[in-house]
């Protein structure tokens, strides 16, 4: 079982910014592409973005694109999200997870083996 702690959820008005944190060990960083999802009450669990192990390729979800930026601090062993111009439509409960299944990540929660315990971005006026 990987560590995987995420943080930085919490409440922000429409158009403001949030910062996940993702905290994991060396390990998983140097071996392990770390992907992005979300949760809302009564919907699937969506790919939001990932970030590939070895040449730190990334893949967002449309509907994120321009807006999320997902990176990674090795002297840290963190991945982060940052979020800019959230909309209502971006809350839910997020989650990070890790996978070494295919060359490539993606959005696909069942390539996912690990997952942290989730924090909660709240997007409302």
């Amino acid at each position: 079982q990987l560590q995987l702690v995420e943080s930085g959820g919490g409440l922000v008005h429409p158009g403001g910014s949030l910062r996940l944190s993702c905290a994991t060990s060396k390990f998983t960083l140097d071996y392990y592409a770390i992907g992005w999802f979300r949760q809302a009450p009564g919907k699937e669990r969506e790919g939001v973005s990932c970030i590939n192990s070895d040449d730190g390729s990334t893949y967002y979800a449309d509907s994120v694109k321009g807006r999320f930026t997902i990176s990674r601090d090795f002297a840290k062993n963190t991945v982060y999200l940052q979020m800019n111009s959230l909309r209502p439509e971006d809350t839910a409960l997020y989650y990070c997870a890790a996978t070494n299944k295919y060359r490539y990540c993606s959005g696909d929660m069942y390539e996912y083996d690990d997952w942290g315990q989730g924090t909660q971005v709240t997007v409302s006026s």
